[in-house]
């Protein structure tokens, strides 16, 4: 049985999540989060930010950050091989005991094209809000989607009774 983790990412991450960056999106011909982002989100946003690890080795990572009651779910990314296994749960577990108590909804952005990330957004509650073209250059076509607050509240109360949430979800920065 394998040997699976999620914590909330460190300043030291910051290599391993630049390499998950380019084994995940990189290899595809997409485009990989700039240095920029990664490194203040593993400096100021933390709280909202969790690696996966197997046996300690980086295998997938969500990047995330909250203006005010309003959640931005910028990345999720897994390796391939991962692809399928319970990594995605306990990632949007960790992620989903983070935001509940705190945001009154989570904003997603993805390309029209990714029907395995418009599934997984639908299937966590998430609706098409608008069509943005040219969204990261010319060409870029991407579909921003909204989970509401009543969709995190259920949300939330799915992930706990799964085991994937900590039960009565600890508003960001309270201790536990």
């Amino acid at each position: 049985m394998r040997s699976y983790a999620v914590r909330s990412i460190e300043p030291a991450d910051f290599p391993a999540l630049m390499r998950l960056e380019e084994e995940i999106f990189g290899t595809q011909g997409e485009s990989v989060l700039g240095p920029y982002y990664v490194r203040l989100c593993c400096e100021f946003f933390r709280d909202t930010c969790f690696l996966a690890l197997d046996q300690g080795r980086p295998v997938g990572h969500v990047l995330c950050f909250v203006r005010k009651r309003e959640a931005y779910c910028t990345t999720l990314g897994v390796l391939p091989r991962y692809q399928g296994t319970r990594i995605v749960h306990l990632l949007l577990g960790a992620l989903v005991t983070a935001l509940v108590p705190d945001v009154d909804s989570c904003w997603f952005t993805v390309k029209t094209d990714n029907r395995a990330a418009r599934a997984l957004h639908e299937g966590l509650g998430a609706y098409d809000v608008e069509l943005r073209t040219d969204f990261y250059g010319p060409g870029d076509e991407r579909m921003v989607s909204r989970i509401d607050r009543e969709a995190l509240d259920r949300l939330g109360r799915r992930y706990e009774r799964l085991g994937l949430a900590a039960a009565g979800m600890v508003p960001l920065g309270s201790a536990a």
